[in-house]
């Protein structure tokens, strides 16, 4: 009874999250960005757990079952991209005051340009979105002893009140109580009683194969794959973008994404471990994503059970609430009002409301289909990393750039991916490899073999105005 309260006191904390969201957005600025008036606690919790989401989680947790320590090269992955944010981007996107990635892709290569990578990144945001309430579903299935998709429908209906009601308010103040609460429940708690349980380091070592403690044990190959996959589509990621935009300050940005990525380094380590303690505790599981929920409810007394679950709730709801409002700005803000339907129309909190009511049905009826925390990323983050990485960074770094590269670039790195993906199976590593270079070679050949004249540059506003209005 005592882990049902803890977990229902959690979910009651989202919904009021949720109403004081509501409370304090006046229009599209604290809807989609918070304000842009994020200090550094706040910025900082929020990016974290916008990266640790279920495949972080759940996903880190199976991954370590399956490979031990190298298990955490995905989350490795992850913090080496969102570090890679406030070191390449933060700075620039700090002074152009935007809402998405397609924006800034249209800002340098016009409207077609920002459609095209539009229609990508909501795949992406979308697809990721899945994954997480996929994620949702195994944790509360172990712990209500319910249906898949029963639990999958309670997770997600909850995200969709608090997210809906507050926007990005909400899924801040959301995201800063499941930051803790993942830490407290997952650092503090899960990892100590869980490795301990299986004997400590030293009993691990010993019952487990030596691949375990590799840090390649999981193949190079994959390694090299979760590098190209996670850590350049991660820089790009509209998530993690929007997340950004909210940092009151070039400063609170910067250093942000570096205590963030610091963070979830760790955090990856740990779930790694978590996974092999569950190995040498529950070495038959089926299917290696229940690792983290089954290892949980065996180790830990009554109230802990619910505070580390609650954890896995925390990491898989903030990720999916952020996503889902990623992908419904970007389907408002660069695909609806560029369309004849919208021009001219002015699109309100109201209109985002609306698409965030769509986004999240169309990821509620997919989840269904979907049986792989990790797999559903994967997938999603091929096409991203290989369409869109190589035209920001020639929008924001390259005055060579020009319209035609960056169209030809994104056509052929996506027929590139998905040709691979046919030929060589939706998860191998060869699709985001050959997208990827794809890319890169026509975009270079394109800006400089054929005459055009380079896109304008992005004009930048001066330094001051990102402080302006800061609380």
């Amino acid at each position: 009874m005592l882990d049902y309260l803890v977990i229902a006191a959690y979910f009651a904390g989202m919904l009021i999250a949720g109403y004081i969201g509501l409370r304090k957005t006046r229009g599209s600025d604290d809807f989609l960005v918070a304000g842009r008036r994020l200090g550094p606690f706040m910025y900082t919790s929020a990016m974290s757990a916008v990266v640790l989401g279920g495949a972080s989680t759940v996903g880190g947790a199976s991954l370590g079952y399956q490979y031990g320590v190298s298990g955490m090269a995905l989350v490795f992955m992850l913090a080496l991209g969102i570090t890679a944010i406030g070191l390449l981007f933060s700075s620039r996107l700090s002074r152009l005051g935007l809402y998405t990635v397609s924006e800034l892709v249209g800002l340098r290569f016009g409207l077609s340009a920002r459609r095209l990578s539009g229609l990508v990144v909501v795949f992406y945001t979308l697809m990721v979105g899945v994954g997480q309430v996929v994620a949702i579903g195994t944790v509360v299935t172990v712990l209500l002893d319910v249906s898949a998709s029963t639990a999958v429908l309670l997770g997600w209906a909850i995200i969709m009140v608090y997210s809906i009601a507050g926007g990005m308010w909400s899924v801040t103040l959301t995201d800063v109580v499941q930051f803790c609460v993942k830490t407290v429940g997952v650092l503090l708690v899960l990892a100590p009683l869980a490795i301990s349980k299986a004997g400590g380091l030293s009993g691990m070592a010993e019952t487990l194969p030596d691949f375990y403690f590799s840090p390649t044990g999981i193949g190079i190959g994959t390694i090299f794959a979760y590098f190209l996959l996670f850590f350049f589509g991660f820089m790009i990621d509209q998530g993690n973008w929007q997340r950004v935009f909210t940092a009151r300050t070039e400063r609170v940005a910067f250093w942000g994404c570096i205590a963030s990525g610091a963070y979830c380094a760790f955090y990856g380590l740990v779930g790694a471990l978590v996974g092999a303690a569950a190995k040498v505790l529950l070495p038959n599981l089926s299917n290696p994503d229940d690792a983290y929920a089954r290892v949980a409810d065996l180790v830990l007394p009554v109230g802990l059970f619910g505070l580390v679950i609650a954890a896995a709730l925390a990491s898989t709801m903030s990720t999916a609430s952020g996503l889902l409002l990623g992908s419904s700005t970007v389907l408002v803000n660069d695909l609806f009002a560029t369309s004849k339907f919208g021009a001219g129309r002015k699109l309100g909190v109201g209109a985002n409301r609306i698409a965030l009511v769509l986004i999240g049905l169309i990821a509620l009826v997919i989840s269904f289909a979907v049986g792989s925390v990790v797999g559903a990323v994967t997938v999603a983050a091929d096409l991203l990393a290989a369409t869109v990485f190589v035209p920001v960074l020639g929008a924001l770094f390259w005055r060579r750039a020009s319209t035609l590269a960056a169209m030809v670039s994104m056509v052929v790195s996506a027929a590139v991916c998905i040709g691979s993906m046919v030929v060589f199976g939706l998860y191998a590593n060869e699709p985001v490899m050959y997208g990827l270079l794809a890319s890169l070679v026509s975009f270079v050949a394109v800006a400089l073999l054929v005459k055009r004249e380079p896109a304008p540059p992005l004009r930048m506003a001066p330094a001051e105005k990102t402080a302006a209005g800061s609380a």
